[in-house]
């Protein structure tokens, strides 16, 4: 009874319960669907909350489906969503699914897990077979859902393909024969229509399990790259370290639980802590889940000796400006070229938002002019990046 306890646990909302009870007291064998779209290039700690319970059936000994949704991806999903979606081109959902798989694969095993793309059996349909499925959905239950709902009632356009949306994920169930499909509680309307769809083919409608969403490094908003507040798989250990270190104190609790499955239980005594001790151990251990355990003490050791004791960092990488043939260039040119930044973009912003200093100086303008003969620059982004310009 404790294995069905824990793959109770962390749980917001379960469609079903007695039937997964029941299936998981006999051991019947159950093919569990997750369904992710391709839809940027990286995921976020918001994804680890679905995966690590996709794992928790993995260990279970279930049949686990990872699909990825190429052909779902094209459409958008509207969950959330007070606009469309912009429309993403075949060859930017291919390099965004790769990428997808080898990061799930940090965390959920390779070797149980199915790989499925729902362009298998959509790109084959014709017109006639979508409007079949079409059919099967009113203009009135699409309007149930909140994000529709306000929409429509704010005047802002939805599109007749965002309607098809819930419809294709819901038909996703239909073709793998899902007994349960995970999701974040963004997802609930959606995963409904799955057991909707499966019930009207004859077949046994889906449990589904939706997962609370991460809150953010805000605090506030859920995780999501477009509000900024993410910490990503692909992030390097010392970014993803020091991000983790930037999250208000109440939100570790939600962290702990839903990232590192830690029970309330075991979370109550951590409260009567220092938070600073407690967040140190949260990241250390979210750290060395994807760098190992000895890069994880060292990014805490960095991190005490920048921000606790004020010190510049020991390995603090060097640029040359000989080694770029220059005897000038501009601030946002020398962040650029160190690569350590994700975007121009995003080097433009933080140097608007004055999180760039230079020789210990907040810098606004990105075409403040360094000069060779002035070198060195010590150069610091925010709380996480350090470099010093020769």
């Amino acid at each position: 009874m404790k294995t069905i306890d824990k793959l109770l646990e962390g749980i917001d909302t379960i469609v079903g319960k007695e039937s997964l009870i029941e299936k998981l007291e006999k051991n019947i064998p159950l093919k569990v669907k997750l369904g992710i779209d391709p839809t940027r290039p990286d995921l976020t700690f918001g994804h680890m909350v679905v995966f690590n319970k996709l794992r928790q059936f993995q260990d279970l000994g279930h049949e686990t489906i990872l699909l990825i949704g190429d052909h779902t991806a094209t459409v958008g999903d509207p969950s959330g969503r007070s606009a469309t979606r912009p429309i993403l081109t075949t060859d930017e959902v291919e390099h965004n699914a790769k990428t997808y798989l080898d990061q799930a694969f940090k965390i959920i095993d390779s070797k149980r897990t199915t790989i499925r793309r729902n362009s298998e059996w959509f790109r084959k349909m014709s017109l006639d077979d979508m409007l079949i499925i079409a059919r099967k959905m009113t203009v009135a239950r699409m309007l149930e859902r909140d994000d529709f709902a306000k929409r429509y009632k704010e005047e802002e356009p939805i599109s007749i393909v965002e309607f098809l949306y819930p419809l294709m994920q819901g038909y996703d169930s239909v073709i793998l024969q899902a007994d349960v499909e995970l999701g974040g509680t963004d997802q609930f309307f959606n995963l409904l229509v799955g057991r909707a769809l499966q019930k009207d083919y004859g077949q046994s409608e889906q449990i589904v399990i939706t997962m609370p969403l991460l809150i953010g490094l805000d605090g506030k908003r859920k995780m999501s790259k477009s509000y900024d507040n993410y910490i990503s798989f692909n992030h390097s250990s010392r970014d993803m370290f020091g991000r983790i270190m930037s999250i208000p104190d109440e939100v570790m609790w939600p962290y702990f639980k839903l990232l590192l499955e830690y029970t309330d239980e075991a979370i109550e005594p951590l409260k009567s802590q220092h938070p600073m001790d407690v967040k140190k151990n949260l990241a250390r251990a979210l750290v060395a889940r994807f760098f190992g355990r000895e890069m994880a003490w060292q990014e805490q050791e960095y991190f005490e000796t920048v921000f606790s004791n004020k010190e510049l960092p020991k390995d603090m990488p060097e640029f040359s400006m000989e080694g770029m043939g220059v005897t000038s260039l501009t601030l946002g040119e020398a962040l650029d070229r160190t690569q350590l930044f994700e975007s121009k973009n995003e080097i433009r912003r933080l140097i608007e938002q004055g999180a760039i200093k230079v020789n210990g100086q907040c810098e606004t303008n990105p075409k403040l002019i360094l000069q060779k003969n002035q070198c060195p620059y010590m150069i610091q982004s925010g709380k996480r990046i350090f470099f010093k310009l020769t």
